[in-house]
């Protein structure tokens, strides 16, 4: 097993997250605790003909951002024409309330034009990145900028192969992005209301993921998977707590979110014949003299990473698994599959939805797959068991669906859908 190991003198942590909204908001990428778990109830497990009502449907553009949904309003990014915008609809009926040109659209042959962040909703503000590396403050309610940054001019960043893809995150005042910048500017983390720099922290290459905070043993961690590495950071400081090296094919693409094991481990994923790994993190602390104590003594925390499990038999390329009650539900490639987070084990896998995304709620599987297709699924270990389907796109579906106040919201590159979940609204 490999072992890594960090120190730090503790200081102050700093706690928070997403400002309160709504139960049932999913402010931000993956949701409000960023793990694609909704909290939500009720779901329809019988779906009438053609799947479940349709509230509304509007058309949209090239792109592969997630759906925010917060307040009553929805806030996605798209493509039209040669402009990138991120844009706000009335969660009831999908008119459209305001639009921001966040960039000029970006081309990419292979992995399709489009921006690729998620916007995150903040209360009276709205953070979000542009394909091209514009990064943004708006404000929430009417769409106008508050404050601004170009992240290659001005960070001394570059443009990765496949587009800025990481979803910015929010910690009490703090916002953290991944910037890309050279000389100690991997990871920025900027007055949310201001827009001032309050720490950077390492050079490292941009791996496509977005960053995910956990406490672990009582310390606050930043856990980012990067180009070459997973690591650790203080929230307070950027200083490094741990890394684990994960390198991926020739563009060392990172493009899961980790997903946090509670109470110390961490789960990742890569395609390109890469695979998975948990491994678990240990805070333990020590004693060190100190000359500034004169001579003295005082806390020290050191952590330890130790690799619990590893092999290629779960490879998220694209979409990022979840986890239910022990064990992980994720695409490996176009095969859905369902492992123990406890040792990789495979208990059961299924096709059908092609290179999909999924999200978990009520105990279900809701799974997009990449042409529309459209599941309900118990999440079990003990065997694939669909619920309910239905067509409910076409065209080439990348972006995982949205549950919120018991609507769900696809969309492809054309359109965005509106469905009733739930029969009571």
């Amino acid at each position: 097993m490999k072992k890594i190991k960090g120190a730090l003198i503790l200081g102050v942590l700093l706690y928070g997250g997403v400002s309160v909204v709504g139960a049932s908001d999913w402010p931000q990428w993956r949701g409000p605790n960023r793990d694609g778990i909704s909290q939500e109830t009720g779901l329809l497990k019988e779906w009438p003909d053609g799947g479940p009502q349709v509230r509304w449907r509007v058309s949209l553009g090239e792109g592969f951002s997630g759906i925010s949904v917060a307040d009553g309003r929805v806030y996605t990014m798209f493509s039209e024409g040669d402009d990138e915008f991120v844009i706000c609809l009335n969660a009831s009926n999908g008119e459209e309330i305001w639009r921001f040109r966040s960039d000029s659209t970006y081309y990419e042959a292979e992995g399709g034009n489009g921006p690729r962040a998620t916007p995150t909703v903040d209360g009276e503000f709205l953070f979000t990145v542009s394909a091209q590396g514009k990064f943004y403050a708006l404000n929430s309610t009417n769409g106008e900028k508050v404050w601004s940054y170009d992240l290659i001019r001005d960070f001394s960043s570059y443009m990765p192969r496949w587009g800025f893809s990481s979803s910015p995150l929010v910690e009490g005042k703090l916002l953290f992005v991944e910037v890309g910048g050279n000389n100690g500017k991997f990871i920025v983390a900027f007055d949310k209301t201001k827009g001032d720099v309050l720490w950077s922290s390492h050079t490292d290459k941009l791996g496509y993921a977005s960053p995910i905070a956990v406490t672990i043993g009582g310390v606050r961690q930043l856990i980012v998977f990067a180009g070459l590495r997973l690591l650790s950071v203080s929230t307070d400081n950027g200083e490094l707590f741990w890394s684990y090296p994960w390198r991926t094919g020739r563009f060392d693409v990172h493009a899961a979110t980790p997903i946090f094991i509670a109470p110390d481990k961490i789960f990742i994923s890569s395609a390109y014949g890469k695979g998975a790994a948990v491994v678990q993190v240990k805070v333990m602390d020590s004693l060190e003299s100190s000359a500034q104590n004169n001579g003295g003594e005082k806390n020290r925390t050191e952590i330890e990473v130790k690799e619990i499990w590893k092999h290629e038999r779960m490879q998220n390329r694209l979409a990022t698994s979840v986890l239910h009650d022990n064990h992980i539900y994720g695409f490996h490639r176009t095969i859905l599959k369902c492992i123990d987070a406890n040792t990789g084990m495979e208990k059961w896998k299924a096709r059908g939805f092609g290179e999909g995304t999924l999200m978990l709620a009520d105990g279900h599987l809701i799974i997009l797959g990449d042409r529309g297709k459209l599941g309900l699924a118990e999440a079990t270990p003990s065997a694939y068991h669909e619920v309910a389907s239905a067509e409910v796109l076409s065209g080439l579906c990348w972006t995982v669906p949205t549950l919120a106040n018991g609507k769900l919201y696809a969309r492809n590159e054309k359109e965005m859908v509106c469905l009733d979940m739930t029969g009571q609204n």
